[in-house]
């Protein structure tokens, strides 16, 4: 997916949305911008539910097909608790998982991984990085892999990784197992998943 200048895209969205741009420097300048900015008119309830839509896709690596496709089968299935349904089904996404273990820096680093068919799940070669993870998956480093570049220091980034409860780290082989349900926590995350659903409901 090609993105564009991440740090003109992140000044409209938000630092949140891209790692690099999570820096002190970058939120003085967004800080002296938004200052800037004061007087200029509110959003339309349409820019609101955009703006949600943008975050949400460039913060998962996502086209704009990709997140249609995952709010339309949330929207199809009528479920009582859809925003749920929608951030437990990003996370789950392998790429998603390999980022929130430790194993990768970013969420393009992740992907990388996946991709180039860097890491097994069940002992199984998937390199789609939109593949479901699912309870009892364990995700392991090729073994050829482990002496790579993108592998340096792997032990210290897990060691060190703050990792969701649903993510279960094992040092000794370097691999991680998911058990459990990824928590969606609203305070807790960078943007609006009810107002990216409710664009696509207009």
């Amino acid at each position: 997916m090609k993105i564009g200048p991440k740090y003109k895209i992140a000044r409209r969205l938000g630092s949140a949305v891209f790692e690099k741009t999570q820096t002190a420097k970058f939120a003085l300048h967004a800080e002296k911008r938004g200052a800037h900015m004061e007087g200029v008119r509110s959003r339309s309830n349409y820019g609101t539910q955009l703006l949600a839509k943008q975050k949400i896709r460039f913060t998962y690596g996502l086209t704009a097909t990709q997140l249609a496709n995952y709010i339309r089968k949330v929207i199809d299935s009528k479920s009582r608790k859809p925003e749920e349904m929608l951030y437990s089904m990003l996370e789950r996404r392998l790429d998603r998982a390999v980022l929130r273990s430790g194993l990768a820096q970013t969420q393009r680093q992740a992907r990388q991984m996946v991709s180039h068919g860097h890491l097994r799940v069940n002992d199984k070669k998937i390199t789609v990085p939109s593949y479901t993870v699912l309870n009892g998956d364990k995700i392991t480093i090729k073994d050829s892999s482990k002496e790579k570049g993108l592998f340096n220091e792997i032990e210290e980034r897990l060691k060190n990784a703050n990792t969701p409860s649903w993510i279960k780290i094992d040092l000794k082989t370097l691999s991680f197992v998911v058990d459990g349900e990824p928590q969606y926590k609203p305070i807790e995350v960078p943007f609006n998943i009810g107002e990216a659903i409710q664009f696509y409901k207009r």
